[in-house]
């Protein structure tokens, strides 16, 4: 193992210039500038390009975005256009404008991802107009609210087919092109919070997220090396369609209070962290979920504690704290 001598060791002017790199040994052994040893490589001009570091390029990349022409999936979209890459977005309905970033617009194809024939197209089509797939993200899903008492078992199976059978399908997909490929691949799957916590009013919904979770970790080892497969954990998402959950404007911004970081999170903030994981930077991240989801939830006891509301007497607190006056 190398670790980096102490102290700045690489310095970037404004041009982007390297003015010293150095690595050294465990037993104190100085290394080549430029060279790779054991997990570090050092930054090298060749890394940056334009001020931009190349590694986090996703120019011409050929991007699927699944469930992409609205809410967090065209932000997806936007995000990979912005990066350079060509993106495709699938749904059963497409939008009523393009998605569109960066002066460029995603394509659209129809596919129900539930389907095996359609499916089956789509990735073909992808692979005859360009050539290859870089990246799959597996965004399309959702549930309306039932309680599960009510539910029908159809309902139920419903709602399990798209949020992790339909992931599952395209996938496998996508892995069989991304397997030919000297570059192999990268797939993200959008999963949620609702996935490791109760989930009220959605609980099929929940318990197919965590199966996604779960399908996440075994296929980066089935699929292995030539394919990485990670997942983004996604909290609340101010979308379009925020308020058919949570109310009107002032509903919206009383519920993105109690998140820590004080808002819901953008269809954007979501994108971000996907072109991170489909991005070389991540080349050594696969079999993993990235929460986005702003800090968590505030837990509901510390609002309920009637301890908190009022100061409480000092004896109190140095005997809690194990301090005898």
């Amino acid at each position: 193992m190398f670790i980096l001598s102490e102290g700045p060791l690489a310095r970037i002017d404004r041009r982007c210039e390297i003015e010293e790199v150095k690595l050294i040994g465990i037993h104190g052994r100085r290394r080549l500038p430029g060279v790779r040893h054991e997990g570090w490589r050092t930054w090298r001009n060749t890394d940056l390009v334009g001020g931009m570091d190349t590694r986090f390029s996703l120019d011409r990349k050929v991007v699927v975005v699944t469930g992409g022409v609205r809410g967090v999936g065209a932000g997806i979209c936007r995000t990979f256009l912005q990066a350079g890459s060509t993106v495709v977005a699938c749904a059963r309905r497409d939008s009523d404008a393009p998605v569109e970033a960066a002066g460029r617009v995603a394509e659209f194809l129809p596919c129900d991802i539930r389907d095996p024939d359609q499916v089956q197209r789509l990735v073909d089509s992808v692979v005859e107009r360009h050539g290859r797939l870089d990246v799959l993200v597996n965004n399309a899903g959702g549930a309306p609210f039932a309680l599960a008492a009510d539910a029908s078992p159809k309902f139920h199976a419903k709602i399990i087919e798209l949020n992790l059978l339909g992931p599952l399908l395209v996938s496998q997909h996508a892995n069989a092109v991304m397997q030919s490929q000297d570059s192999g691949g990268s797939i993200v799957n959008i999963s949620s919070v609702s996935g490791s916590r109760p989930s009220p009013g959605s609980a099929a919904y929940g318990a197919a997220k965590a199966g996604l979770d779960s399908l996440t970790g075994s296929l980066a080892v089935e699929w292995a090396p030539k394919v990485r497969v990670n997942a983004v954990v996604v909290g609340m998402v101010h979308t379009e369609l925020a308020h058919l959950h949570y109310g009107d404007d002032e509903g919206i911004a009383a519920v993105g209070a109690t998140v820590p970081l004080g808002r819901m999170a953008t269809p954007e903030d979501v994108g971000n962290c996907v072109a991170f994981l489909a991005s070389p930077l991540a080349a050594y991240v696969s079999g993993s979920t990235l929460t986005v989801d702003g800090g968590g939830e505030r837990p509901a006891f510390l609002a309920a504690a009637t301890v908190n509301e009022a100061t409480v007497d000092e004896a109190v607190v140095n005997e809690a704290a194990g301090e005898k006056g």
